[in-house]
């Protein structure tokens, strides 16, 4: 421990560290003593193999990614520090990384938000800005595209067109990432949706945009304004999260596999030209299995004497 207190005095009073920022040095100290301890190993014969092990042994016991990085930060100093004063030949924590952190799942609504939020009529609003705002929600999260496919929409083909819908066939045709196209179908209450926005876009026809989705200025709507309305519309709705895009796009995923199991049929929806990159709906699948089966299972819960 004696090395341990010089180590902790130096960067009290060399390096000036934070008072707490000694006390959580002292600690991660601390356990490194006890695991050296036990493994019968003073702290200069360390090896890299004991710091795996002991990484491992915090990930077991549930230790987060970060936390563990925290701790060989603090470990890694101390062992860098032994090194200047010449009583180590080599750092073990040199090249020892913590494990990585899980990949947080998608965002996505229940399916009773998802509906909550495409039904949301707002009465006291502009009855072109509402018949616009409905039919972007309406294509979000019924034809899971992204914001960047849904604002290059135009009304119809052309030469110039990075993606239009056809009403008749009820199919969009998109330009997604790496310029690749895809046709996705259109359901019945986003076609109703558009129809109604179509109706009320332009009734004087003066307007030369090609846009799909436009502002009042009569230029085509950016990513960003669709995430202003979006976010505005579902507080208006009654949605505790606020919503952005891409969470209807993980909604539409989830709500299809869902109710398909068909990970192929999600993966061409979304475009994604990787079926590991749709894996992760599985994921999300799986958690609503779960939550069904605590709900309802007879023997998903012990009883609490």
């Amino acid at each position: 421990m004696e090395l341990v207190e010089r180590y902790l005095e130096h960067v009290r009073v060399e390096k000036r560290l934070a008072a707490r920022t000694v006390e959580l040095y002292a600690l991660d100290l601390h356990k490194l003593t006890g695991n050296a301890k036990q493994a019968g190993v003073e702290l200069t014969r360390v090896q890299n193999a004991h710091i795996r092990r002991w990484v491992a042994q915090m990930h077991g016991a549930g230790r987060s990614g970060r936390g563990i990085a925290l701790i060989l930060s603090g470990w890694r100093g101390f062992y860098t520090w032994l090194g200047k004063q010449g009583l180590v030949e080599s750092n073990p924590v040199q090249d020892v990384r913590a494990p990585k952190a899980p990949k947080p799942l998608p965002k996505a609504l229940g399916v009773d938000d998802a509906v909550q939020l495409a039904e949301h009529q707002d009465a006291d609003a502009d009855p072109w800005l509402e018949a616009r705002d409905r039919a972007i929600v309406e294509l979000l999260y019924g034809c899971g595209m992204r914001v960047g496919e849904l604002v290059g929409l135009d009304i119809s083909a052309g030469k110039e067109a990075r993606g239009w819908i056809d009403l008749q066939a009820g199919e969009a045709h998109v330009l997604g990432k790496g310029s690749k196209r895809r046709t996705v179908p259109v359901g019945g209450k986003a076609l109703e949706a558009l129809a109604h926005w179509l109706a009320l876009r332009d009734p004087a026809g003066k307007v030369a945009q090609p846009a799909l989705f436009i502002g009042r200025n009569a230029t085509r709507l950016t990513a960003q304004s669709v995430w202003q309305r979006l976010k505005r519309r579902s507080l208006m709705a009654g949605l505790a999260t606020p919503v952005h895009p891409h969470m209807l796009r993980h909604s539409f995923a989830s709500h299809v596999l869902q109710s398909s199991g068909d990970l192929r049929a999600v993966q061409e929806l979304l475009g994604h030209a990787n079926i590991t990159t749709t894996q992760v709906y599985t994921r999300l699948d799986f958690q609503h299995l779960a939550k069904a089966y605590d709900a309802a299972h007879p023997r998903a819960h012990r009883k609490t004497r």
